[in-house]
């Protein structure tokens, strides 16, 4: 009879022999099979002297990739775009967009180069030079926007947010400005089921073979997110409805953990349902409904209470899109069950954050809920350490371990008299709940005080707290002794600060 750990060993030695070198790996293109005016095929420009800051095993797994080959410079010139693997032939994508609700007819990948697909995931690099698509940019991305973009994904994914995820990152010794500052230049290889964007529907939609190239565009969305839909008659409405489905559903899940993406143009906007392209992105700190993350976006378009409604408008650009080859009256028309799909999943979601069974309440606590989002906003309370706290309480007679972390404590105490009268309705225990909530709420969330305490140690050649972080990331729940420190609230003068866009 194996023992546990003998049968974890063999299942790894069984996995390692399994895995390739890079050499091994044959990449797969089937953009191509579109006009040829709709990419760009290039070589990336490759960075001086690149260092490797840190790889994903987790990543590795993905695509089969023996960890032992991320040890070498092979690796490193793989994500400088000087080795090439097998069967890859890199590119750029074209797409359109509307930035803060204004159209702009091209964008594009302008410093992103797209290598190729294995087992489902595509390969891009960010950061890796000028493409046609570059406009006025200089096809580079600094260290300080790579290191957040390699780290979130992975917190995104262990919290089980749709999201790309990341294989590796290097820095260099080219450099590059941004607003007042040089800057080291990096390039983060990034992975995602797709690149297909809102935007990419915009730009297809204003070629000359329009219709044609939309179907196409359309049958590879399916092909590659909507496989079940291949088949099926009025394929392209049921493409968008399951487009709304998994919009709504991941905009909930951003909004129960706090999550603002920053600039949720449509260029940005996946239409495979997956968190992309992070910018000026947070994880809330103290809760504020109307907060902005991201401080060019001076109106508040992309504030946390409003993601939603922005996500609802680029749906409502994608049937735009597809009206050439769609019913657009059947489009509009279930593209209002969205808000009532989010809600529904939202307030599921919240139900678990606090112990509770949306089934045994009629409104799915809908009230209970709202009140401890305004008593949460008065009491000036961190947003997600204030859950992990109510996962571990055990007496509602002493709430001292939630109240020590409240600026102002009489609104969150008001709304345990209302969350303890529910409790003893549904028939609730301490341990109902805890079983609940051990699962959804973690100790730790990455904020962006945490990265940016890596990003300044990564600017002196440390990348020691990169890779600390990014095993924080991906085990979210468990204990992490020397960095307890980070499960507490952040320091109230790095709370919600607003970020840039400039990366």
């Amino acid at each position: 009879m194996f023992s546990f750990d003998r049968v974890l060993f063999i299942y790894k030695q069984i996995l390692k022999e399994n895995k390739m070198k890079l050499d091994e790996l044959e990449l797969q293109i089937d953009y191509f099979e579109f006009d040829e005016n709709l990419y760009q095929k290039l070589q990336a420009t490759p960075l001086e002297n690149p260092k490797l800051v840190s790889f994903n095993k987790e990543a590795c797994d993905l695509i089969g990739l023996d960890y032992e080959a991320c040890e070498t410079q092979n690796f490193i010139d793989f994500i400088n775009g000087i080795k090439v693997l097998k069967g890859s032939v890199p590119y750029a994508m074209g797409y359109a967009g509307h930035q803060f609700g204004y159209f702009v007819p091209q964008l594009g990948d302008g410093r992103a180069i797209n290598l190729g697909s294995i087992n489902g995931w595509h390969l891009q690099t960010k950061g890796s030079g000028l493409t046609k698509y570059s406009r006025q940019g200089d096809g580079r991305a600094v260290l300080r926007s790579s290191i957040r973009e390699y780290l979130i994904g992975e917190a995104m994914h262990h919290l089980g947010i749709p999201t790309t995820r990341a294989l590796g990152i290097i820095d260099s010794d080219t450099y590059a400005h941004r607003e007042w500052n040089q800057e080291s230049c990096s390039i983060v290889m990034r992975l995602s089921r797709s690149w297909i964007r809102v935007g990419t529907f915009e730009y297809f939609a204003r070629t000359k073979n329009a219709i044609e190239n939309i179907k196409q565009l359309s049958d590879y969305v399916i092909k590659q997110s909507y496989p079940h839909l291949i088949d099926v008659e009025k394929k392209y409405e049921k493409m968008f409805y399951s487009i709304v489905d998994k919009s709504a559903e991941l905009l909930a899940q951003w909004s129960v953990y706090g999550f603002q993406h920053g600039v949720m143009n449509t260029d940005n906007f996946s239409v495979a349902g997956l968190t992309i392209d992070y910018g000026p992105f947070a994880f809330m700190d103290y809760f504020e409904k109307n907060s902005i993350c991201n401080h060019t976006d001076s109106e508040g378009r992309y504030s946390y209470n409003n993601q939603p409604f922005v996500a609802r408008w680029n749906l409502a650009v994608l049937a735009n899109c597809l009206e050439k080859i769609c019913d657009s009256e059947k489009l509009n028309s279930y593209l209002e069950t969205f808000l009532a799909q989010y809600q529904k999943v939202y307030l599921e979601m919240m139900n678990k954050r606090i112990g509770l069974e949306a089934s045994k309440s009629g409104n799915l606590n809908s009230d209970l809920i709202k009140e401890l989002l305004g008593a949460l906003e008065t009491s000036r309370m961190d947003y997600n350490v204030f859950f992990y706290r109510l996962t571990n309480l055990k007496s509602f007679e002493d709430l001292s371990s939630i109240l020590n972390i409240a600026v102002f404590q009489e609104p969150i105490k008001n709304w345990f008299e209302s969350y303890k009268n529910v409790c003893l309705e549904q028939n609730s225990s301490f341990r109902d709940r805890f079983e609940i909530m051990k699962k959804v709420n973690p100790k730790y969330i990455l904020k962006n005080y945490m990265i940016e305490e890596a990003i300044q140690k990564a600017h002196d050649r440390d990348y020691s707290l990169v890779n600390d972080l990014l095993k924080i990331a991906q085990s979210p729940f468990d204990e992490h002794p020397d960095f307890e420190h980070y499960s507490n609230p952040t320091p109230i003068k790095y709370a919600n600060v607003k970020l840039s866009c400039s990366s």
